[in-house]
């Protein structure tokens, strides 16, 4: 693991967040009429801001930072942050994970407040977590803590497992083969109740082995005009993309985010993965510089990949750099006008 890898996950996930939110909802038909090509950022004046999906990641790599390995601090850090977050009014929060931070405010503890879902939440996080833990053996129980907090669902701890798996092999590009990935996945997830994820993966596995392209693929499952948010839908489509193009970031992207539906967090997904392999240098700079946020800025985010880094490399004990609260309040409510622009905007042509 590199400096400019840790980098690549966390600017990776946000490029691939920011230029698929615009889309986000919209089928692969209506996406293309409306906006045009994934080619650029849409989201405000050919500009891009990010959502939950990079918030949630840097938060998991503050909580990383945190506790150095131990998977029961970086429990209680990941439960406090949710909980600050929350009160930032972030626009777009997904149903499970509204309920686990009440539930975590009401008293519940993290080890009891996730809820019954199998929503992208947990794979949000992954990528992270993949690539500084991926290969030590607290990954399974770091992955599972961060998992439910938010979400009970069996499935939901299964996809967080392929997305930090696919990140952990970044790392390596010469070990990235369909087959290689599969194998791997089967070594994390040995239980019986997997079997039915292992076989889904399977297939995505055999469809990538065959060069299938990512939105044909994409139909074979039944999802010919959009991806759900529904983890066994996002999960397959995400790992797909990066297996056909590990080193091209901008296919990865471009091609995940063409399929429609939850291009955010599909796009999100790859991003952190793609970004591992590629470090900042890879990801298209045009892209990168137009993203406007504040104050989780690039710059901020850069900051963050490196001093994660630092903590895994040192034994010296940090402290996460952190965002002003009254600042991430009013910038959600920049970004929950800027959003509700976009849904009246959908209300008109094209059809």
């Amino acid at each position: 693991m590199t400096e400019d890898q840790v980098v690549g996950c966390i600017l990776g996930t946000a490029v691939g967040d920011s230029l698929g939110l615009p889309y986000e909802g919209l089928s692969r038909r209506r996406g293309t009429k409306l906006l045009g090509p994934p080619d650029r950022q849409r989201f405000f004046f050919r500009r891009g801001m990010v959502s939950d999906d990079t918030e949630h990641l840097c938060m998991v790599a503050q909580a990383l930072i945190d506790a150095k390995g131990n998977v029961e601090v970086f429990r209680r850090s990941l439960a406090r942050r949710l909980r600050w977050w929350l009160l930032g009014a972030p626009a777009g929060i997904g149903l499970a994970t509204l309920k686990s931070i009440i539930r975590l405010w009401m008293g519940c503890s993290p080890e009891h407040s996730g809820v019954r879902s199998a929503g992208n939440g947990p794979a949000m996080r992954a990528a992270v977590i993949g690539i500084t833990y991926g290969d030590a053996p607290c990954f399974r129980d770091l992955i599972r803590a961060s998992t439910r907090l938010t979400h009970t669902d069996p499935k939901g701890e299964y996809g967080a497992c392929a997305i930090g798996l696919a990140a952990a092999m970044a790392k390596d590009v010469e070990s990235v083969s369909p087959q290689n990935y599969i194998e791997r996945l089967r070594q994390i997830l040995p239980e019986e109740g997997a079997h039915e994820f292992l076989e889904l993966m399977s297939g995505t596995v055999a469809s990538a082995s065959q060069s299938q392209s990512t939105d044909a693929y994409a139909g074979s499952l039944g999802l010919s005009q959009r991806i759900s948010g529904y983890m066994y839908h996002s999960v397959p489509i995400a790992i797909h993309a990066w297996l056909i193009n590990p080193l091209d970031y901008r296919a990865a992207i471009t091609s995940v985010i063409r399929c429609g539906g939850d291009t955010d967090s599909v796009a999100a997904f790859v991003g952190g993965i793609v970004g591992v392999s590629v470090g900042q240098q890879g990801i298209p700079q045009e892209w990168l510089s137009s993203i406007i946020d504040w104050p989780r800025s690039v710059t901020w985010m850069q900051r963050l990949g490196k001093q994660l880094y630092f903590s895994m490399t040192s034994s010296e004990v940090t402290r996460p750099i952190r965002l002003p609260v009254i600042a991430v309040l009013a910038r959600n409510l920049c970004f929950a006008a800027i959003v509700l622009y976009h849904g009246f905007r959908r209300l008109g042509p094209p059809y």
